[in-house]
């Protein structure tokens, strides 16, 4: 039997929940299970390091802390935009897509992909927070090994699965 281990492919099902509220976050199932590429670091690597040496038809029960899955917020990542950034083509504010509460894909200064929600809109600015949505939750992963089997080599040298589940090119 294949136990989990470095550049193994791991395929599982599992229910995330806020471990102190008990709060439904997301689900995978049989039908569309979560597969990835085990140790090449694309895992928060507590959820790895509870999953090491399990095999198919294990199942798993554990939870990561805050400040070990996606951070504590942080006011740093709370801030004021100016709010003709999200003018439309006749500058105009779109109000029907930019509402407190959306989340918005926005890139920074270097190119780098952040999501934003939006907190609040004034006149003249849009206070946006980029915190990960998950920061400050306590998370609690159960579920099930489904399927491990070897990296192939193309896998290994991509850095992620592929196949049936996994990322196709």
């Amino acid at each position: 039997m294949m136990h989990i281990e470095t550049n193994k492919v791991v395929t599982l099902s599992y229910r995330l929940t806020n471990l102190l509220t008990g709060e439904h976050i997301e689900e995978t199932n049989e039908n569309n299970p979560l597969v990835f590429l085990y140790g090449v670091g694309s895992m928060l690597p507590d959820f790895e390091a509870n999953l090491h040496a399990l095999s198919a038809g294990s199942n798993f029960d554990f939870s990561i802390a805050a400040d070990r899955a996606y951070g504590i917020p942080s006011e740093d990542e709370i801030v004021m935009i100016p709010k003709n950034v999200f003018y439309d083509e006749n500058g105009t504010f779109d109000d029907t897509h930019f509402q407190v509460g959306t989340l918005v894909p926005m890139s920074d200064g270097q190119g780098h992909q952040l999501r934003g929600r939006i907190l609040e809109i004034k006149e003249e600015e849009v206070t946006m927070d980029f915190n990960h949505p998950l920061a400050g939750t306590d998370l609690r992963f159960e579920g099930t090994i489904l399927e491990v089997r070897e990296a192939t080599p193309e896998e290994i040298d991509h850095g992620h699965a592929h196949g049936p589940h996994g990322h196709s090119h």
